[in-house]
Formats: C-alpha cells, sequence, structure tokens
C-alpha cells in the first residue's frame, strides 16, 4: 500500500487539567507534553502505522518549531515533503480533561501545501489512497491522480470540482455539515461521524447505511486525534480494495484505539 496525506500540521502543547479553567480561574497542569499534530499529520502517522509508512504533503515555517516537527513526523514513520513559509508554524494548546475530552485554542493561521511548490507531486499519480486535508486547488488536483481520494470539509474550498471517492465529516458539526451537503461534484461516498454513536453513510448511487462505534482495547483516556484515525483507516481501507462496510469497520477501530492513549499517537492501531 502506498498512502499519502496532503494537509497541515501543527506544534500542539498538550496540557492535562481536571477541568478546563473558567473564566478568571487557575489550573494546575501535571505531566504536560508536545508533538507535531493535527488533521494532516494525525492521519499521516496513522496511516503510516497501517501501511507501514506514509508521505505527508504539507507546509511549515522557517521556525525551531517547523523544524522540530519534521524531525519528529519523521521518527514516526512518515516521509515528510514540506514547503517552508516565511511565517510561524502554527501552534495550539490543548486542554485534556478528567472526562478524556480535549478542548483546543489554535495560535496564528494553518500554513497549507501548494500545487505550486517544489514539492514531489508527480509520486501521487502511483499512490493507492491519498486523504486531503488542507492545500490549494492545484495541490488538490495533484491529490485527485491517485487511485483513491478522501476528503473532509476542512479542504472542501479547494476540493470543488474535484471528484472525490469519499467525505468524511462529523455530523455534530453544523459547519462540516453544510459543507458536505455543498460540495460539488457530489462525493461517491458521504460519511458522517457522531462519536460515541457511531455514523452513517450514503453512497452516490442512493444506497446508505449505520455502523456502531467499536469499542476500544481499553479505558478511554483522551478523544484527541480520533477523527484524524478514523479518516485515516477509511483511506487506508478504500484504497485497499475493502467494500465500504468493512473500510468503515476498519476506521471505526482506528478512532477507538487512538482513544486508549494518551496524545495522538500513543494507542493507535498498529496493524489493519
Amino acid at each position: 500500500m502506498r498512502v499519502a496525506v496532503v494537509g497541515h500540521v501543527e506544534w500542539v502543547e498538550f496540557l492535562p487539567v481536571d477541568h478546563v479553567p473558567l473564566a478568571g480561574e487557575i489550573v494546575h497542569v501535571e505531566g504536560s507534553w508536545a508533538e507535531p499534530a493535527g488533521g494532516g499529520a494525525g492521519t499521516a502517522v496513522q496511516l503510516a502505522r497501517l501501511a507501514g509508512g506514509s508521505s505527508f504533503f504539507t507546509a511549515v515555517g522557517e521556525d525551531a518549531l517547523g523544524e522540530r516537527s519534521l524531525g519528529r513526523l519523521a521518527e514516526l514513520g512518515v516521509a515528510v515533503h514540506a514547503a517552508r513559509r516565511d511565517a510561524p508554524t502554527r501552534r495550539a494548546f490543548t486542554f485534556l480533561d478528567r472526562n478524556a475530552e480535549r478542548t483546543i485554542t489554535t495560535l496564528g493561521d494553518r500554513l497549507e501545501p501548494h500545487g505550486a511548490d517544489h514539492l514531489p507531486w508527480a509520486a501521487l499519480a502511483e499512490t493507492d489512497a491519498v486523504y486531503f486535508s488542507a492545500g490549494d486547488a492545484d495541490a488538490a488536483r495533484y491529490a485527485r491522480a491517485a487511485r483513491v481520494l478522501v476528503g473532509t470539509p476542512r479542504g472542501a474550498k479547494a476540493l470543488f470540482d474535484v471528484p472525490l471517492d469519499a467525505l468524511v465529516y462529523s455530523a455534530k458539526d453544523a459547519d462540516e455539515r453544510a459543507a458536505a451537503e455543498a460540495m460539488a461534484p457530489r462525493p461517491s461516498l458521504l460519511v458522517a461521524t457522531e462519536g460515541a454513536a457511531g455514523g452513517s453513510w450514503r453512497s452516490s448511487r442512493g444506497v446508505s447505511g449505520r455502523w456502531k462505534p467499536a469499542s476500544p482495547p481499553g479505558p478511554v483516556v483522551d478523544q484527541y486525534g480520533a477523527g484524524d484515525c478514523f479518516a485515516a483507516g477509511l483511506t487506508f481501507g478504500l484504497g485497499s480494495g475493502l467494500g465500504t462496510a468493512d473500510a468503515i469497520e476498519l476506521a471505526a477501530r482506528c478512532g477507538a484505539w487512538c482513544t486508549s492513549g494518551r496524545g495522538p499517537y500513543e494507542g493507535q492501531l498498529r496493524t489493519p
């Protein structure tokens, strides 16, 4: 399996707390840590663990956090192709509370890859499956050269006029729902996640269905990155030739496994 992600990365500091602080409140953090994460990076690492490696087309700032992000992703099995921007690498702070919920604050603009960047775009034409989370319209057209292309409403503007094999989105997010319904041309498969309730899917042929959530292998520790892992599992499953139900079953397992570990990578599923 040759898999890739076209998308963004941000340097995320994870802050375990009893609860998210109220206005004016001071809370104590124990055992904080930081990782390159976000929708593109998290999906790229999960794909690498399913396929034995992945490629990641992205952009970072010409700064220390950009360098740290590239080095850490390489340690996690991702071959990163990064354009450099004269702007700071985006940062984020994520509170992880006692209920395993994550609350995220981002700092700075999301840096996205562009088709005009000198990256090995031609390699995507030899790729089995690509997940697109961010980039411009030219980057989206390069991604479409892959055999299977899965997208997210986060990249919807660039994906207009690009035929998608699947679009995965949160049914609980009004903006993502609206973007999914407005996509043109209509994706071959719309996959709407509903967290602990599982989710639903609809094909462009009028076939639809639901799935039940998978059970994590242990207690739920942290929900950060579960949606990104679900997207990676769906991309891998469709790219490997699985049918819709089996691809979604794999995706659900990836999302559930992620919640059993701390941060985006500790609990990720390592075999399909």
